[in-house]
């Protein structure tokens, strides 16, 4: 029997129309800008739009992949908030203080701020698939050798599960914008990263609720030991049969783009023009509606993660010796959380209103947060259950919005980019503000505490109304003339001067050179 070793098989030839494809639409990109003004006048309608219009396609499988991320993200998540939801049972077991055992959140935190950036560059330079594995591996490192730990004199060894495990939160926060992107057309795109973002929040939502419930408060160390033990061999296996899967079936991604925008973006990186990391960081934190999101996103999300951290203390203050409480409650912020994700995802992708829904969602926080603070010294376990309804409704929905958000005020910048600049943000304010509530809560009261974060969260909302609207991104999903957008479509190796046009450097001065910024308009 002979074969035919000249025939392709007909996933590398689509490999290859993929390439050509792409390679064909920056050529025509290329020719059609550098035509001068009279040319492009003279271009219409259909004709124009051809010369750059790029070949997309939907794959079912991307529903899968994001199914299977939210999954793992969803367990990663469950490890962050396990050990302080039942911070009273902690410290007796190890025999530390209160605030110690705040740290086992912190970690988290810590760990993030300064492994984002390397994180964020290996996103865009190998992909997902690679970023995927290592997130799912160092969360199933970590909860194994939280088992090894169930022991009062082993505070330590579970201090190292939990930076195991938070170094693998790091490949898994800035993910969802990012398949998004990879996968999924422009029409649903926003509600794809708010169900991205709502596995990790279940996640956190079973965080919360199971450990209330599966370890006893006992003085009995063996018996507590038991029940921990137990509690991370659930999770350890869990994790294992999730990173398996993740290693065998994650996809770094389609063979063609979902989106107009994500082809002009894998036009870019084609053609060896698309910018440099330092040049995506240096642009997000120059331009001052995405400097004015980065902070008002960290104020919103830190003051999250200090409520949760801190939950367990605020509702034993207010009804002793209900601990189950507190995991209720905390079920309860973030199952409505997830629900608003999802709502505010489909808002986006129906309306395209980042800034108006952005705004709206900030100050319904805001309300909600004075209203739960206002209430819970009432005493009244119903009254705090509806307002935590509130507030995680608007607090954790704001998470996705947030993103999306991002994504469009600094397209063409990468999401993983956008996303890990705005997580590290959160990770700052949230450090930040469960210390001082700590100190406050010890110091003062539970009340003054609370008070804090509704002022900080004030401020978030002035700087949110603060921000410029313009949806780049949106605009580049548009079907328009070469002439109509071209600060979307040319790179930095092709830009032009356009006549009424001035391009900044880093100084913010106006240049002549013949060798602009990487990125045009930052205003």
């Amino acid at each position: 029997m002979t074969t035919n070793t000249n025939k392709d098989t007909p996933r590398t030839q689509d490999r290859c129309r993929r390439i050509i494809s792409l390679m064909s639409n920056c050529m025509s990109a290329r020719r059609s800008y550098r035509m001068d003004d009279d040319d492009r006048s003279g271009l219409i309608g259909d004709e124009s739009a051809k010369l750059i219009e790029p070949t997309t396609k939907l794959y079912k499988r991307r529903w899968y992949i994001l199914l299977l991320f939210s999954a793992y993200s969803g367990m990663n998540a469950f490890q962050w908030i396990q050990y302080p939801i039942i911070s009273n049972i902690i410290s007796k077991f190890y025999g530390v203080g209160m605030e110690t055992v705040d740290w086992m959140s912190l970690i988290y935190m810590i760990v993030y701020i300064p492994l984002i950036f390397p994180a964020t560059w290996m996103l865009d330079r190998f992909g997902l698939r690679v970023i995927a594995i290592l997130g799912s591996i160092f969360g199933t490192i970590g909860a194994a050798v939280k088992i090894l730990a169930c022991q009062p004199p082993l505070f330590d060894v579970a201090i190292v599960g939990q930076i195991f495990s938070a170094i693998g939160n790091v490949f898994i926060l800035g993910m969802p914008s990012k398949i998004a992107a990879t996968w999924f057309g422009s029409k649903e795109v926003s509600t794809a990263c708010s169900i991205g973002v709502f596995g990790n929040q279940i996640g956190i939502a079973f965080g919360f609720f199971i450990p209330p419930y599966m370890v006893p408060d006992s003085d009995d160390v063996h018996q507590v030991a038991f029940y921990l033990r137990h509690l991370f061999t659930m999770t350890t296996a869990i994790s294992a049969i999730l990173c398996v899967l993740v290693c065998l079936t994650f996809e770094r991604g389609p063979l063609l783009p979902p989106s107009r925008a994500q082809a002009i973006y894998l036009q870019r990186e084609v053609g060896a023009a698309g910018e440099s990391y330092t040049d995506s960081i240096k642009y997000f934190i120059t331009s001052t509606p995405a400097l004015l999101l980065l902070l008002s996103y960290g104020i919103n999300t830190g003051s999250f993660y200090a409520i949760s951290t801190l939950l367990n203390t605020e509702i034993l203050d207010a009804f002793p010796n209900n601990m189950k409480f507190a995991g209720e409650i905390g079920l309860i912020l973030v199952v409505s959380g997830v629900i608003g994700s999802v709502v505010c995802g489909l808002v986006l992708d129906k309306t395209g209103a980042y800034k108006k829904t952005t705004a709206v969602v900030y100050i319904a926080t805001l309300i909600s947060l004075c209203l739960y603070t206002a209430t819970l010294h009432l005493r009244n376990i119903a009254v705090v259950y509806v307002t935590s309804l509130l507030l995680g409704f608007t607090m954790t929905g704001y998470l996705p919005v947030g993103f999306e958000f991002a994504a469009e005020i600094t397209y063409p910048i990468s999401e993983g980019t956008s996303s890990g600049l705005l997580n590290a943000s959160a990770q700052v304010f949230g450090i930040t503000l469960t210390l001082a509530m700590r100190q406050l809560e010890s110091g003062i009261s539970i009340l003054s505490a609370n008070l804090l974060l509704c002022a900080t969260l004030l401020v978030g909302t002035v700087l949110t109304l603060l921000v410029r609207e313009d949806l780049k991104r949106q605009r580049a999903n548009e079907h328009r003339n070469p002439g109509d957008s071209p600060d979307i479509l040319i790179t930095h190796h092709e830009i032009e001067r356009k006549p009424g046009f001035e391009f900044r450097g880093s100084s913010g001065a106006s240049s002549n050179s013949s060798s602009p910024s990487p990125f045009r308009d930052r205003r």
